[in-house]
């Protein structure tokens, strides 16, 4: 699935239910999801890694369309390499 198409499917699920909860609650939402992929990565629970990753995915792209953030353009910010440094891989210091 393209990402495009992705956000488009979330939308789809989602846009009537995240726009009654706005962008603070659908905001709170994403936060709670990264915290459980971090129990996920920190107990290394390889089972539960894909769905925690996929509902951070789903939240984001939720977000995103709350506040018309095209994500297929936003991430052509990294097309061409490091935003900074612009290399493949990034060189610049830590």
């Amino acid at each position: 699935m393209e990402i495009k198409e992705f956000q488009k499917l979330i939308k789809d699920i989602y846009f009537e239910k995240d726009s009654k909860r706005g962008v603070e609650g659908t905001f709170r939402w994403l936060v709670e999801e990264v915290g459980e992929l971090a129990r996920a990565i920190r107990k290394a629970d390889k089972s539960n890694l894909q769905e925690e990753f996929a509902d951070v995915a789903a939240w984001l792209f939720s977000l995103a369309n709350l506040l018309g953030v095209d994500m297929d353009e936003a991430i052509r910010k990294y097309e061409k390499g490091c935003p900074k440094c612009g290399n493949i891989p990034c060189t610049c210091d830590e």
